[in-house]
C-alpha cells in the first residue's frame, strides 16, 4: 500500500508576556490608609504625570447644551452677567464671525471672541467648581506680572475649557486663604459688598497696640482712598517684641490692613487671612496646598447666593416596569 502523506507541522503559538503590574506609588499608598486627606491636593509634591508636564492635574469639562451668551460668558469666569450684558451691547462680542446680540444662544462649538480674543466658553451641564487654597508668602496674584515673580495660577489644578477665578486678592508678602472658583458669577456675589462677607486676618506686629489706638481702629480712621475700621479687634499673645492680634473687616480694599496698622504708627511684620465669609482656613491645610469642595458644599453655597439655577439639573429616575 503507498505511504500515506505525511501532515505539515504546525508551528506552535507565540506565548504572550503579560504585562507588569504598575508598581504603587507611595502617595497612593498613603492615601488609601488615610494618612493624606484624598481632598488635599499638594502640586508641588505631587509627582508629575507623563502626559502631563506640569505639576497640576487637568480636569476635563462635559459637552454642554445651548446657553445665553452672557451667562455662558459669566460661567466662563469673564466677569458678571451685568457686565458681560454690557460688553455685548458696546459690540465687543463677537459669535462665529458675527456681532452678538443680548440674549443670544450658544452652543458648544461656536467661535466666540471677546474685545478680539478667542475665549473657551463653560457651559452649566455641571457643577462649578470652588477650592481653597493656602497662599504662601511670594506669590501674587496675578496671570500677568512684568517681573515674573511667582503666581499662584501656577499652583492650582489644570483644566480643559475653562478657567479659575480668583475671588479678592492678597498681597504679595500675605498668606492665607484664597478662594478660587470656575464660576464668574459666584465669585462676583462671594465679592459684592451687599452680602458683606467678613475677612478675618492674623497680625503680627511689632511691640503691643495701646487701647487708644485700638479705640480708633474700631470707630474708624481716615485713609488716603476713604474711610476704614475694623469690626472686631481681639489680642492673640506673643513673646518678646512680637505681638499677634486677630482683627475682621467687611471690605478688602488695597493693603487695607497693612495700611491701617500704619496710620497708628505700628509696624507688621506679618500678616495671614484666615477666614473669608463663610470659609475658615483649614487647619490641616499647609501653605501651597488646594481642597476643593464636595458638590453638596458646591450646591449649598449656590443656594445661600441664590444661584441655584448653576445647580445643573439631575436626571430624574425612570420607575421599573412591573
Amino acid at each position: 500500500m503507498p505511504a500515506e502523506p505525511r501532515k505539515p507541522r504546525q508551528k506552535p503559538a507565540p506565548r504572550v508576556r503579560a504585562a507588569a503590574p504598575t508598581p504603587l506609588r507611595q502617595e497612593d499608598v498613603r492615601e488609601d490608609l488615610g494618612e493624606v486627606p484624598a481632598t488635599s491636593v499638594s502640586p508641588r509634591r505631587s509627582p508629575r504625570p507623563a502626559h502631563d508636564p506640569s505639576k497640576r492635574g487637568r480636569h476635563q469639562e462635559a459637552p454642554g447644551k445651548p446657553e445665553r451668551l452672557h451667562k455662558a460668558l459669566a460661567q466662563s469666569g469673564l466677569g458678571s452677567r451685568r457686565e458681560m450684558e454690557a460688553l455685548i451691547i458696546d459690540g465687543r462680542v463677537n459669535v462665529n464671525g458675527e456681532t452678538a446680540s443680548v440674549g443670544q444662544l450658544v452652543s458648544p462649538g461656536d467661535r466666540v471672541k471677546v474685545n478680539g480674543r478667542l475665549v473657551q466658553v463653560k457651559f452649566s451641564n455641571r457643577l462649578p467648581r470652588v477650592i481653597l487654597y493656602h497662599k504662601p508668602e511670594g506669590e501674587i496674584v496675578s496671570r500677568d506680572d512684568p517681573e515674573h515673580r511667582p503666581s499662584v495660577f501656577n499652583a492650582l489644578p489644570r483644566m480643559a475649557g475653562g478657567r479659575w477665578v480668583a475671588v479678592g486678592r492678597l498681597d504679595f508678602n500675605t498668606s492665607g486663604l484664597l478662594l478660587f472658583t470656575t464660576s464668574g458669577e459666584l465669585a462676583n456675589r462671594l465679592m459684592h459688598p451687599r452680602y458683606n462677607l467678613v475677612r478675618e486676618y492674623a497680625v503680627r506686629v511689632l511691640g503691643e497696640i495701646s487701647d487708644e489706638s485700638k479705640k480708633r481702629l474700631l470707630e474708624g480712621i481716615e485713609l488716603e482712598d476713604g474711610p476704614a475700621q475694623f469690626a472686631s479687634f481681639e489680642d492673640a499673645g506673643g513673646q518678646g517684641v512680637n505681638h499677634w492680634y486677630r482683627v475682621s473687616l467687611f471690605e478688602g480694599r488695597n493693603r487695607e490692613v497693612r495700611r491701617m496698622f500704619e496710620s497708628v504708627g505700628a509696624v507688621v511684620s506679618r500678616l495671614m487671612r484666615v477666614r473669608y465669609g463663610p470659609f475658615p482656613l483649614p487647619p490641616g491645610l499647609r501653605r501651597g496646598q488646594v481642597r476643593e469642595l464636595d458638590p453638596a458644599e458646591v450646591e449649598k453655597l449656590l443656594a445661600d447666593f441664590d444661584l441655584g439655577e448653576l445647580t445643573p439639573e439631575r436626571p430624574q429616575r425612570r420607575s421599573p416596569r412591573r
